[in-house]
């Protein structure tokens, strides 16, 4: 699944394309995502001009005068900048074309993405109750420890909530645990300030560089401007079990944990 990095590498792929242009049809050839698309898109967004793209969690915000759409990429979704006269692949569900001659596609091949229509995007449903975004200020150690006091979910499962904290999914929950020295089952109310301290900032370091590297490698992700990322390269843990942590040597573990597969060094976090 795109993770925050990987959106905000499509974001800032995609913006320069189609910033201060006109929408001058939008083209929606299967409504049947993970929820079917509103009418309300191909309603209201033609004759629309483009004022920003932002990002809020793991959406994409494409910003008019009157109203955003609102994108979500899913488990394989995907946009790229294609010319008008490109063709259509079976798994091209969107096209946003612009007065420039420019479409912007998006492709799912699994339709677990959304698109949305607001007037007000940050109190849409889907976004009114996350929590802070992780490079934002407001999210400091602080913060994760006072969220977390009483709480017995483990400390992974903690920080992967989007109503805690935007952004931080699987991939990136295990190279920040790592980094911190956290093991991934500590109960997050068992996590001393100090350490939540460290982890914040270290969460900000690996998600911030994860952007510049251009997100991770997905088998299903490109950015919008065609180019794959590169930050697996530079992974710790994730996918790693059975290799040698490169610190202590050890073997990488893996465990399951709310369904998801956590990679982790016994050794090196307590």
């Amino acid at each position: 699944m795109p993770e925050l990095p990987e959106v905000e590498t499509s974001r800032r792929g995609i913006e320069p394309h189609i910033i201060d242009t006109r929408v001058s049809r939008v083209l929606i050839r299967n409504r049947s995502l993970r929820w079917p698309v509103s009418r309300a898109v191909d309603r209201n967004l033609p004759g629309q001009t483009i004022a920003s793209v932002t990002r809020r969690a793991k959406y994409l915000l494409i910003n008019t005068e009157n109203g955003s759409a609102i994108l979500h990429l899913g488990m394989s979704g995907s946009v790229f900048i294609v010319d008008r006269d490109t063709p259509a692949r079976v798994h091209d569900h969107v096209d946003i074309t612009f007065d420039s001659g420019k479409i912007l596609r998006f492709r799912d091949p699994r339709r677990f993405g959304s698109l949305h229509w607001s007037k007000q995007a940050l109190q849409h449903k889907l976004l009114k109750s996350l929590g802070p975004e992780p490079l934002d200020n407001y999210f400091d150690g602080d913060y994760l420890w006072t969220r977390s006091r009483g709480r017995s979910v483990s400390i992974k499962q903690f920080i992967m909530n989007a109503k805690i904290v935007v952004g931080v999914g699987n991939i990136y929950a295990s190279e920040s645990l790592f980094l911190a020295g956290i093991n991934p089952k500590r109960a997050a109310g068992r996590v001393s300030l100090s350490r939540y301290q460290k982890l914040a900032a270290v969460i900000k370091d690996v998600l911030g560089k994860a952007i510049q590297a251009g997100g991770t490698t997905l088998r299903d992700f490109y950015s919008g401007d065609g180019e794959p990322g590169y930050f697996a390269q530079q992974l710790e843990v994730y996918g790693r079990d059975g290799e040698h942590c490169h610190y202590c040597n050890s073997m990488i573990g893996s465990i399951v944990q709310g369904q998801r597969s956590t990679f982790y060094c016994k050794q090196c976090q307590t």
